[in-house]
């Protein structure tokens, strides 16, 4: 058992609906010494592949990337899910249903931040469906870009999202990997 299964075990609780509350140490209130585990994991398992650049969702995801982009000294960039005042119309678009907020995000990055000689390391807290996995690969390839890999915290292995990336032929590297949740009994199974 990793470093990130057994916090998960120790501090983490099953809820109603297939979904795993871990805000106490990752996507609420970050545990930073938990953050340096996940980032170190992440560039050790991709220690081989060239990346300018590493790419998240906004917002759980920003603290993982920061930490990763740290390692690597390359830029982070996070694809926002709203419009503000100050956003340009030279963007690249895509959309991401939401298996949490159980919404559609319209999610953009500005195109002055991914470019067509970009090697991206997209990095993300959560993997179920692959519905926001999939919005950043459409993003970078908007852009020209190429997929070094995708880096996961927590991947929910009895959803579809990690099977079909890997099927699609990317790189994906996940920490922990839930196989079974149970919320009557919260007992939680990793794939080995």
């Amino acid at each position: 058992m990793n470093f990130l299964e057994e916090k998960i075990l120790n501090d983490g609780t099953v809820k109603q609906g297939n979904i795993l509350k871990i805000d106490n140490f990752l996507n609420h209130q970050i545990d930073i010494d938990i953050m340096r585990k996940i980032a170190d994991e992440l560039k050790r398992r991709f220690h081989d592949v060239e990346v300018n650049k590493v790419l998240t969702i906004e917002a759980s995801g920003i603290a993982i990337a920061t930490m990763v982009g740290n390692l690597y000294n390359v830029p982070i960039v996070f694809a926002k899910k709203g419009e503000t005042a100050n956003s340009t119309d030279d963007k690249y678009m895509s959309h991401a249903y939401s298996f949490t907020h159980k919404q559609m995000n319209n999610v953009f990055v500005s195109k002055p931040y991914l470019h067509a000689t970009d090697r991206v390391l997209i990095v993300d807290d959560f993997l179920a469906d692959g519905e926001a996995v999939h919005a950043l690969i459409d993003l970078v390839h908007q852009a020209g870009g190429q997929v070094a890999g995708i880096g996961i915290a927590v991947e929910k292995g009895q959803q579809k999202g990690g099977r079909m990336l890997r099927e699609e032929g990317y790189r994906l590297e996940s920490i922990a990997i839930i196989e079974e949740m149970d919320w009557e009994t919260q007992k939680i199974i990793f794939r080995s």
